[in-house]
């Protein structure tokens, strides 16, 4: 009788180890599903990214879903405020952010992925304006619109830095900063050559023009350095090299009148 018990208690042993083992692995397993995939914010930035019929659109977007789809997870992404974007990324809420400009603070807390394409910021100016902008002191004693907080707005104040004698007039978007200069209450703007067509074409505004280019930039897609996985980033940046490599980033570009940037 007391074999019995004990072969009895030695088999429910058994059957209990292996209920928790294969608990364990379905919890591990849900975990990893859980953890295999990266969410993104970006921010109403057209012609890079923008939000169409209730999802985000453009080059950047098209160029995250075909790294995530090979790389087979998931990356929902969404469109918001560029403040709010930054600031969930930096909470952990969301693991990257696009497109971005790389800078020395930026590097503090993101990471990078392989640049994704080449642009320039410039200066936009009214027509009744000869400047063909090629140095710095073209704009000395300008007030200059720009979008701000933004990469775009801290180059600027490096060129204020070195000039000394100009005034920034920060707006909350690129729309802001054209519709003032198109009614001439700044001298010039600050943009992206190519968000700033975009908008002048959008709004409907023919009395302004592109002035000439300050500087040529690369644009990134960043990741949280301390709430995303290395591995995943790593991951995700070795995905996008070979669809470089093979020529799908290019195509996908090209569908955009874009260029993709040459491999580092």
């Amino acid at each position: 009788m007391t074999q019995r018990i004990v072969l009895r208690l030695i088999v429910l042993r058994q059957i209990v180890l292996a209920c928790a083992v294969a608990l364990g692995a379905s919890a591990l397993a849900l975990t990893s599903a859980l953890a295999a995939q990266l969410t993104f914010n970006t921010q109403d930035f057209s012609p890079f990214n923008y939000e169409a019929n209730g999802a985000v659109a453009g080059p950047a977007a098209d160029v995250i879903r075909r790294i995530c789809t090979d790389m087979k997870i998931e990356c929902p992404m969404r469109v918001l405020p560029w403040r709010r974007a930054q600031q969930e990324v930096e909470d952990g809420r969301v693991n990257g952010m696009f497109v971005i400009g790389w800078n020395e603070e930026r590097a503090k807390w993101l990471h990078f992925s392989p640049p994704l394409m080449v642009t320039e910021y410039g200066f936009f100016v009214r027509d009744d304006n000869p400047l063909a902008y090629k140095q710095i002191a073209d704009v000395r004693g300008y007030s200059v619109g720009v979008f701000g907080p933004s990469n775009t707005a801290t180059t600027l104040e490096k060129i204020r830095a070195s000039l000394g004698d100009l005034t920034i007039d920060m707006t909350p978007d690129d729309a802001a900063a054209f519709k003032k200069l198109s009614l001439g209450r700044v001298r010039a703007v600050f943009s992206n050559r190519e968000v700033g067509v975009d908008h002048l074409n959008r709004l409907g505004i023919a009395n302004v023009r592109y002035a000439g280019r300050h500087s040529t930039l690369k644009y990134y897609i960043g990741f949280s350095q301390k709430f995303t996985d290395k591995a995943l980033v790593d991951q995700f940046n070795a995905t996008f090299r070979t669809l470089h490599e093979r020529g799908v980033i290019r195509d996908i570009l090209a569908r955009y009148g874009m260029q993709p940037t040459p491999l580092e």
